[in-house]
């Protein structure tokens, strides 16, 4: 068994608080669906949003490596913004892993804008998981924040 993790960023157009209260505290099952239509047909919540609360992704048809991803959130820190969680069923990349934890960090980038981290950890039995599944897995996460924020920008009445 070889325990691994990498890291990757991506910068958003909206402040950090935003972006957070929106995505990460107040969530929305229906944000995603609408934000990323086409990809995602619905998403399940079991929970407060605190953890233990368990989140459950159905893809369409057009997302070929997987059907549904589920996650377990496993720790939220409001203050620094961060959200630890577990991968409970992925894709093809997650099913590669014995073992997969994802932390989330929004910081603010100046008045409007803000950037999302996130360290990937993960325990796989063969060795490291090769750099091109890395960098696939990472820009899975990060394509989802995009989309939201390309939907909340089109859509401002959502940030209300």
């Amino acid at each position: 068994m070889v325990a691994g993790s990498f890291s990757d960023e991506v910068t958003v157009a909206m402040p950090a608080d935003k972006l957070w209260k929106i995505a990460f505290t107040e969530f929305n099952p229906l944000l995603l669906p609408k934000a990323c239509a086409g990809f995602i047909e619905s998403v399940e919540v079991e929970g407060d949003g605190g953890p233990g609360t368990v989140t459950t992704m159905k893809f369409t048809a057009a997302v070929e490596d997987a059907k549904v991803f589920k996650t377990r959130v496993v720790a939220t820190d409001h203050a620094a913004r961060v959200v630890r969680s577990e991968v409970l069923e992925g894709g093809k990349v997650s099913s590669q892993l014995s073992s997969e934890t994802t932390e989330m960090k929004v910081e603010p980038a100046g008045e409007a804008a803000c950037v999302v981290k996130i360290t990937v950890q993960y325990e796989r039995d063969g060795g490291e998981l090769p750099p091109e599944d890395q960098a696939k897995l990472a820009q899975g996460y990060l394509s989802l924040i995009k989309k939201v924020e390309e939907y909340l920008v089109a859509h401002p009445e959502e940030l209300a």
